[in-house]
């Protein structure tokens, strides 16, 4: 069999609001929802309440385990939250989220290779919010992408070296489908994130050009897209041509995230397609709305790629289930939900799943 590396993908890992108020060092409380105008609310909603402090393993649960299990070349995570004591809560946005400095364990135990940052939470709390988000998360010895103090930053991609000394390279953008405002694209001389106007094959030649910049013979490259609205499997024609022409392009892998549950994935040309992740780690237990979708449910994606050409050789998908603000191993029933969802969903993409003891294995072509 070809050499091959194994990566950790998983969706939105939002650590601000219920969450930060469970750690040691919890940011002041104040929200302006509609919702809610205390994060420690948010545990209350928990069955049973939930109070802090608890430790930033805690909130990981059976992930850790998984992942040191499987020991993948890389981890990569959408970081969806600011990390910051800013005040500043960006103007006619309905939720903000923001984590306190002091609490970067909680990250820093997932041991991340990458935390993305183009997505609609990050800039929260302001410019300051994100410059600060940019400096504290550098300062934890974790790379970034996607996000910036300029433009020139927010383009620049994430460098992994792989084990066989290849290089991993991940870019990341955001999307206004996604909830993220236009005011916030990175400027030439502005704080902000790397923005997509829109999904042409304009925007889409673009990206490879400035991809072609940095490739080099043996190297792999994947692209991270906060894209898409929260619910339902439906997939846009846009998105399927866009992540189609960037794999035509060179590109080995798509992941994309932003909606609160899996949604379909594909395999193009022998390239992963993850069109949405759902969410990883959140405080979302307890409010009600969209129980169909079990959004309670989450997955770890283990992806294997052969290290000469970067083609899919296997996909495993690791089920947990949220409770009490912590993950732990779905149950088999709710494995084989999961499994019959996903696969039911994919089936066009010729991608079919099932349930295995060990996880969802994947099969395709």
């Amino acid at each position: 069999m070809a050499p091959g590396f194994t990566l950790f993908l998983c969706g939105d890992v939002m650590t601000g609001r219920g969450i930060d108020q469970l750690q040691a060092h919890p940011s002041d409380p104040e929200l302006r929802e509609s919702y809610l105008k205390d994060a420690r609310d948010y545990l209350g909603l928990v069955e049973r309440g939930l109070s802090g402090p608890v430790s930033p393993e805690y909130v990981w649960g059976e992930a850790l385990a998984e992942l040191e299990r499987v020991a993948p070349a890389a981890r990569i995570l959408n970081l969806e939250t600011s990390v910051t004591t800013e005040d500043g809560f960006w103007p006619d946005k309905g939720i903000h989220y923001r984590m306190h400095p002091g609490n970067l364990g909680l990250l820093k135990v997932a041991r991340p290779d990458v935390c993305v940052l183009a997505n609609n939470h990050v800039l929260d709390f302001g410019h300051r919010g994100l410059v600060e988000t940019l400096g504290r998360i550098s300062a934890a010895g974790l790379a970034t992408c996607g996000a910036g103090v300029d433009l020139r930053q927010a383009l620049t991609p994430a460098r992994v070296v792989l084990p066989d000394g290849a290089r991993l390279w991940v870019f990341a953008m955001g999307t206004e489908s996604s909830g993220v405002p236009q005011e916030w694209a990175a400027g030439l001389a502005r704080p902000g994130v790397a923005f997509l106007p829109d999904l042409s094959v304009r925007t889409a030649e673009g990206w490879l050009e400035r991809i072609s910049g940095y490739r080099r013979e043996g190297d792999r490259v994947m692209v991270s897209l906060h894209w898409g609205d929260n619910w339902g499997y439906e997939i846009p024609r846009e998105q399927r041509e866009f992540a189609h022409r960037l794999i035509e392009g060179g590109v080995d892998l798509i992941h994309g995230h932003s909606s609160h549950h899996p949604r379909p994935l594909e395999v193009y040309r022998g390239k992963l397609v993850l069109y949405g992740c759902g969410d990883f780690i959140n405080d979302y237990e307890g409010i009600s709305g969209h129980e169909e979708y079990r959004s309670e449910l989450r997955l770890m994606y283990f992806p294997t790629l052969e290290a000469r050409t970067g083609s899919l050789t296997a996909l495993r998908m690791f089920p947990l289930q949220s409770r009490r603000l912590t993950l732990r191993r779905a149950a088999p029933e709710d494995a084989q939900w999961l499994a019959q969802t996903v696969s039911t969903y994919s089936r066009e993409f010729g991608v079919r799943v099932r349930a295995e003891g060990d996880g969802l294995r994947v099969q395709w072509g």
